[in-house]
């Protein structure tokens, strides 16, 4: 509370130290005119400062400059290191090798991930285009062993089908 105070009267006297500057001097006759017109184009100059600030505060961006940047597609570099979160792995099974015969590939992924994000990330890290995700998720399953009783996780996966033609590598030959 005390440093509320004392801040507020930090501004009070900042504010106050400004006013202070910008006041027309009160010219008298025995200081001359030489030294009245200096300070005179002392407070024009204070002034314009001041002004300046003010305009570089309440300046705002250009509609166009912020459509253009939303405009602008991220390079493949940061889509592959955004695929990196999205597609945790490549799920390799009995079903999923036969679902590679008809050019669909099973993988797990994050569980926010939605199928736009999917698509992407599957075509910059592998270089395909896809056609059409499909999103399964699986439940998480009460496990037991022994006494001792607990939960297998949970997860998301995407079945991503491909253009015809083109084809997947997942395990290394």
């Amino acid at each position: 509370m005390l440093f509320n105070l004392f801040s507020k009267k930090k501004q009070q006297d900042k504010g106050r130290i400004a006013k202070e500057k910008l006041k027309k001097p009160k010219i008298k006759q025995a200081a001359g005119q030489e030294a009245a017109r200096l300070e005179i184009e002392k407070i024009k100059e204070a002034r314009k400062e001041l002004k300046i600030d003010k305009e570089k505060e309440s300046a705002k961006p250009e509609k166009a400059d912020t459509i253009q940047q939303q405009k602008q597609k991220p390079e493949i570099s940061e889509l592959k290191i955004e695929a990196n979160r999205i597609l945790r792995s490549a799920q390799i099974t009995e079903k999923a090798t036969a679902l590679e015969n008809i050019n669909q590939y099973v993988f797990k992924v994050f569980p926010k991930a939605n199928k736009s994000e999917v698509a992407k990330s599957v075509g910059a890290v592998y270089a395909v285009d896809v056609e059409k995700v499909m999103m399964v998720k699986a439940p998480a399953k009460r496990k037991r062993l022994g006494r001792t009783q607990g939960w297998q996780k949970g997860y998301k996966k995407a079945i991503v089908c491909i253009k015809k033609g083109q084809s997947i590598e997942l395990l290394p030959r």
